[in-house]
């Protein structure tokens, strides 16, 4: 598995400490990772998508999937540097085209992920993109649904991981890059 990127790259003291963290949102005990302060540091914003950049950008990513609501943020900015296309993946009935879809398992029930048929190719290679890593559940099912249709998931990149919740160890042999982690 992929490990973090470390504290060797000092932009990402600057990303750590652009995020806040709000107690008990939105339920007690919850710790919030919120990255809208990120966004309003562009500096830390732009480190952030250069992270990333950097190390996709030779990879032969054709296709950047990014989760809702904000792998939206990450996502498109990687794509268009790369080179490559930009798919959403949304929650249920968001999409107005023809679409497959995903199951996956929350705490308490079920959910679905969804993206448009013939957004992507047998034989595409694909990154995985959202803000936060928890659970693994939702990034499984965006795995799951690209390599349905033939599309060979690359890596699954976040800028944030809750190591606590053991999600990385949910994706099986997938590779998880990581900026930040929050114990």
């Amino acid at each position: 598995m992929e490990e973090s990127k470390g504290k060797e790259d000092p932009r990402i003291a600057r990303i750590s400490s652009s995020i806040r963290i709000i107690p008990d949102f939105p339920k007690p005990g919850i710790m919030f990772q919120d990255i809208t302060t990120l966004l309003l540091d562009p500096k830390a914003f732009k480190d952030t998508i250069d992270l990333f950049v950097e190390r996709y950008k030779d990879k032969k990513i054709s296709v950047v999937a990014g989760i809702e609501a904000r792998g939206f943020i990450f996502g498109p900015p990687i794509a268009l540097a790369i080179g490559a296309k930009f798919v959403p993946m949304r929650k249920p009935r968001k999409l107005p085209g023809k679409v497959i879809s995903e199951e996956y398992s929350l705490e308490y029930g079920t959910d679905k992920i969804e993206m448009h048929v013939g957004a992507v190719q047998e034989g595409e290679r694909a990154l995985v993109v959202d803000d936060l890593i928890a659970t693994g559940g939702t990034l499984c099912a965006a795995i799951r649904l690209l390599e349905r249709v033939g599309v060979t998931v690359v890596e699954c990149a976040c800028v944030i991981e809750l190591e606590e919740l053991k999600g990385r160890e949910k994706l099986s042999d997938k590779p998880l890059f990581v900026l930040v982690s929050s114990t």
